[in-house]
């Protein structure tokens, strides 16, 4: 496993790269000519190399990855067997389509993941990420009831606030108005039932504590559509948008009889909970349902090249073998070889190094980390599983709804600029009016990167209190 060690001096390594009167040149081209994603145009902080759970930037600061990349990073920053699979891979074959052909690590690939998917998913259309495969699992859906003679079924339920995507089509599966409204008119049929947030809306249905509501509104939403119209329930096993949402026990055995009853195929979203992040290979295995496709991305190659994807079980395959149907559909680097061959050795080194039962093993010493921070009277709720987990934060503010959320906005970029000071990148994002901390360490994290996690939040929320007077 490659280590990281703090350079000489604490958080400021010399410059090995760049003479010192170069640092902040490279942000100064960004603010004239990159676009950042999810940005306006502006200069932004250069991050230039990694190693095991830290960042540097450009000025040679140094970072703890808090967030692994983008809930990516599983086995950290710097594993060379990753770069030398990539390199191995270029020399033989850099590219080539899936158009109707394969490649032996695009193959050898897809049979991996069939044998540590649950059940029966045994077949693996690949993308270029998480958008793509969520995508990919709507139009999958929808041409399969249309070839079992059911066209009727084009709908797809999903929850308020989840992310899903930026596409056309896994932004209307999406529940954030937010990043939705502009883009208006989306595509038609994507319903949106209730999400698990038991600390915000918990108890509010007449019951204490657990319940199972949000997966009854599954299926009063199925009969108020007409099940005839609807093909799938997309879900992420732990919630991300809105922060970490988990499910009450028995939800999602309850979410896989409705579907069952209605005919209605279960999607599993784990773009983010796969690979590790909540202690197994796929998020289903951990709360022990059984999906008819997975989406995943992100982990499968730790981000060291982009590569995404859906599991398909049997089922959905059948009529497509029986009648030799094409799937219509394509992506130019679906399944790139290299993309293929590095998460091969990403596998490897989750599997070699049991990456997931390292996060079974240290998730309790993280959450007990983070609950410290309850005594402050900013933290409200921490929730989660695994290694994704969250702080609910009171920020205080105007009560009228748009001035709420610009001022949960305003604390969330105080915050993340205050928190890159002290030496850590995590998320902190206004769902609403409400401000969330986001926490998910690459999977090779351990009790010194927590205590650092910690001790930087909390000097971090105590000067937003006093920032804010809250």
């Amino acid at each position: 496993m490659s280590q990281a060690h703090p350079p000489p001096g604490g958080n400021s390594a010399p410059r090995q790269a760049h003479d010192a009167e170069h640092v902040g040149d490279l942000s100064r081209t960004a603010a004239r000519h990159l676009w950042s994603h999810f940005s306006s145009p502006a200069a932004v902080p250069i991050i230039e190399r990694g190693d095991g759970c830290y960042l540097w930037d450009d000025a040679g600061h140094r970072l703890l990855d808090g967030l692994a990349g983008l809930f990516v990073t599983q086995v950290g920053h710097g594993r060379t067997e990753l770069a030398e699979a990539a390199h191995e891979q270029m020399s033989r074959l850099a590219y080539f389509p899936m158009w109707g052909y394969g490649h032996p690590a695009g193959v050898k690939l897809a049979a991996r993941l069939a044998d540590l998917a649950p059940g029966d998913l045994n077949r693996v259309y690949f993308t270029s990420g998480g958008s793509e495969a969520i995508e990919s699992a709507w139009k999958l859906a929808r041409q399969y009831f249309a070839a079992i003679g059911q066209p009727t079924r084009y709908k797809v339920i999903s929850r308020n606030l989840a992310y899903h995507g930026t596409s056309l089509g896994a932004l209307s599966i999406t529940g954030l108005a937010a990043i939705r409204m502009v883009f208006e008119p989306l595509v038609p049929g994507a319903i949106k039932v209730a999400h698990t947030d038991e600390y915000r809306v918990g108890g509010s249905c007449g019951h204490d504590g657990d319940c199972l509501c949000a997966a009854e509104e599954i299926e009063q939403a199925v009969l108020r559509e007409g099940p005839d119209t609807v093909a799938a329930v997309f879900l992420e096993p732990v919630q991300n948008s809105g922060g970490c949402y988990v499910p009450p026990d028995g939800y999602f055995e309850r979410v896989r009889e409705i579907c069952d009853e209605h005919g209605v195929l279960l999607v599993s979203d784990d773009v983010i909970c796969g690979f590790g992040r909540l202690g197994h290979m796929f998020g289903a295995q951990r709360f022990g349902y059984q999906p008819d496709m997975i989406t995943m991305a992100k982990g499968l190659t730790s981000g060291y090249a982009p590569l995404g994807g859906v599991m398909i079980s049997d089922r959905i395959a059948e009529p497509f073998l029986a009648d030799g149907k094409e799937f219509i559909h394509g992506f130019t680097f679906g399944g790139h070889p290299v993309a293929a061959a590095v998460a091969l050795a990403n596998i490897d080194i989750l599997e070699r190094e049991d990456l997931p039962g390292r996060v079974r093993m240290h998730a309790d010493a993280f959450r007990v980390g983070l609950s410290d921070l309850c005594d402050m009277p900013i933290v409200t709720d921490l929730r989660g599983d695994g290694y994704f987990l969250a702080l609910e934060l009171d920020a205080g503010g105007p009560s009228e709804p748009a001035k709420a959320q610009a001022h949960a906005v305003t604390v969330c970029k105080y915050l993340t600029k205050r928190l890159y000071e002290l030496g850590m990148t995590c998320r902190a994002a206004a769902r609403g009016e409400v401000p969330v901390i986001q926490l998910s360490p690459p999977l090779i994290a351990g009790p010194e990167q927590f205590g650092e996690i910690t001790s930087a939040l909390r000097v971090t929320l105590g000067d937003a209190m006093a920032e804010f007077d809250l």
